[in-house]
C-alpha cells in the first residue's frame, strides 16, 4: 500500500468519523423541531415519521398562547403558564450572569496580579463547583426555608451565582494573564488610577474574553434544572422545570409540545450567539498565540 493509498484511506476515516458526530448532534434537533410540527397522532407511529406531511402550529399555540386544543385537564394544569416560566428564566439567566461574571472578573484580576489565591486554592476552587447539586439541595432547602427565600427569584440567584463563579474566575482568568504588566505600569505613570487602569486598559483588552465567559455562563444558569426544581415550586417556575411537567401526564407523554416548548427554551441561546459569535471567535481563541 503506498502513501497516496493511506492518505485517503485516512481522510476517508476522518470524514466518516465528522459526518457521524455531525449527526449524532445535528439528529436530536432535526427531530425536536420535526416532532415540534407534528399533529397528535404522528407523536407515537411505528415506524417513525421522519418528514411529515401534515405541518400544523398547533403544539405551539397550546405552549405558547394558551389556546387548548384535545388535551385532557390533567394535561392543561400541568402544562400551564409557560409565559411566566420563561419570564423567570430570563430575569435567573440575565441577573445571575451579570453578578456572576462581574465579580468574577474582579476576583480573577486579584488572583491574576497580587496572587491573592494559590494554585492549590484556585483548584479547590473549582473542585467545589464539581459537587454534585443533589449532596447540597437538602441542606440549602433548609437554610432557604428559615430565610424565607425558597421560592423565590432572589435564592435562586444567590444560589447561581455561588455556584457559577468559579468557572468565571478561572475563565476571566486565563485571559487576563495574557495581558502583559507593562501596559499597567504604563498607565499607573501617566496618572490613571487602578480602577480607571482596570476599565479603560485591562477591560477593552479582555472584551471578547468577558463576552465568550458570559454565554457559557448564560448557557449554564439557563439549563440548570435540579436546583431549580428543589428551590422553587409555584411562585418561580424556570423553563427546564416546566419542560418536565410535560411528562407523566394521564395519557403519556406529549411530545409535540414537549418539543414545541424545548424550541422556545434553545432558540434564545442561539439568538444571542448569532450577534456575539464575532466575540465569540476571539474569545475562545484568545491565548493561542503566545506572546
Amino acid at each position: 500500500m503506498n502513501r497516496r493509498t493511506k492518505r485517503r484511506i485516512a481522510a476517508a476515516f476522518r470524514f466518516g468519523f465528522l459526518g457521524a458526530s455531525l449527526f449524532a448532534v445535528g439528529f436530536p434537533i432535526y427531530w425536536m423541531i420535526i416532532t415540534s410540527f407534528k399533529p397528535d397522532n404522528e407523536w407515537f407511529t411505528w415506524p417513525p415519521i421522519y418528514w411529515s406531511e401534515n405541518w400544523t402550529l398547533d403544539n405551539y399555540r397550546v405552549v405558547w398562547l394558551g389556546i387548548q386544543a384535545r388535551i385532557t385537564a390533567q394535561e392543561a394544569f400541568t402544562m400551564q403558564k409557560p409565559l411566566q416560566a420563561l419570564k423567570h428564566s430570563l430575569a435567573l439567566a440575565l441577573i445571575s450572569t451579570t453578578l456572576s461574571v462581574a465579580f468574577g472578573t474582579l476576583i480573577a484580576y486579584g488572583v491574576s496580579r497580587y496572587r491573592i489565591l494559590s494554585d492549590r486554592r484556585m483548584f479547590n476552587l473549582l473542585m467545589l463547583r464539581m459537587i454534585p447539586p443533589i449532596v447540597v439541595a437538602a441542606p440549602l432547602t433548609l437554610y432557604y426555608s428559615a430565610l424565607n427565600l425558597l421560592d423565590t427569584l432572589t435564592g435562586l440567584v444567590i444560589v447561581y451565582v455561588i455556584t457559577t463563579i468559579p468557572y468565571t474566575v478561572w475563565m476571566t482568568k486565563s485571559f487576563i494573564d495574557e495581558i502583559p504588566h507593562e501596559m499597567e505600569q504604563a498607565a499607573e505613570i501617566l496618572g490613571a488610577s487602578r480602577w480607571q487602569t482596570i476599565w479603560e486598559v485591562i477591560f477593552p483588552l479582555i472584551r471578547s474574553g468577558v463576552v465568550a465567559t458570559f454565554l457559557f455562563i448564560l448557557i449554564l444558569t439557563w439549563s440548570e434544572y435540579l436546583l431549580a426544581l428543589i428551590l422553587s415550586k409555584v411562585d418561580v417556575v424556570t423553563l427546564p422545570v416546566q419542560l418536565s411537567k410535560y411528562e407523566g401526564t394521564t395519557e403519556g407523554r406529549v411530545y409535540g409540545y414537549q418539543a414545541a416548548l424545548a424550541v422556545g427554551v434553545t432558540l434564545p441561546l442561539i439568538v444571542i450567539g448569532c450577534f456575539i459569535r464575532k466575540h465569540l471567535v476571539r474569545g475562545f481563541t484568545f491565548g493561542m498565540v503566545k506572546r
